[in-house]
């Protein structure tokens, strides 16, 4: 399976999965920043059937504050139903557009996290496949990570996936599952009580809190 055929799996996967969700798991707080689980997912569909003249004057307004116009993107979109939201991502999931610099592997990386945004605060199983994630994993250490992952915060550290035989990096070690050491890169400080190593501790210090979109 390429690339392009495992995102058209995950956004299904994620609006099967949000359109399972009743009203209050919609409005719980998310892992990513101040944005709810519905918010969360309007990014998602935002990513996908959002890039227009709409989304290119939001930029515009905010200064091309890129964080800031998308997380207001993301909470125009939530304002939909969440039926309609998960009828929007199915329509779009195979949608051909690659994003600049981060390509197919960031829109791949961009749908599993945050889909862990969504599923840990529910106490849902992530249920993440090993291939998709070596590919996440491949592109957050890779230098294309735009947004992503600042390029000081894996620098110098040895990252192990323990459970898909990944891993990356010289210097002092820190290990875990390949979901947590995804999260963990990705600024989700939630993630690093499942890490251990000798690097951990540095590695936490290189993660800001509260978590950004």
């Amino acid at each position: 399976m390429d690339v392009r055929e495992m995102i058209a799996e995950e956004r299904r996967r994620t609006a099967d999965l949000v359109e399972s969700l009743d009203t209050e798991q919609l409005r719980t707080p998310s892992l990513c920043g101040a944005w709810t689980v519905k918010q969360v997912m309007g990014h998602l569909v935002a990513a996908v059937a959002g890039a227009n003249g709409s989304a290119f004057l939001l930029l515009v307004r905010n200064g091309f504050r890129l964080h800031r116009a998308n997380a207001q993107l993301a909470a125009k979109m939530a304002e939909r139903p969440a039926g309609e939201l998960a009828a929007m991502l199915r329509e779009h999931a195979e949608d051909p557009f690659c994003p600049p610099i981060v390509g197919y592997p960031g829109q791949l990386t961009d749908l599993q996290v945050h889909g862990q945004d969504i599923r840990r605060p529910l106490g849902l199983p992530h249920d993440l496949r090993p291939d998709r994630l070596r590919v996440s994993l491949d592109f957050l250490v890779g230098g294309r990570a735009v947004g992503f992952v600042p390029r000081r915060r894996p620098a110098g550290l040895r990252f192990e996936a323990t459970d898909v035989g990944w891993s990356w990096g010289s210097g002092p070690a820190v290990r875990g599952p390949a979901e947590a050491v995804m999260l963990a890169l990705t600024g989700r400080r939630v993630a690093l009580a499942e890490l251990s190593g000798d690097g951990v501790a540095e590695f936490a210090r290189r993660i800001p809190a509260p978590d950004r979109p």
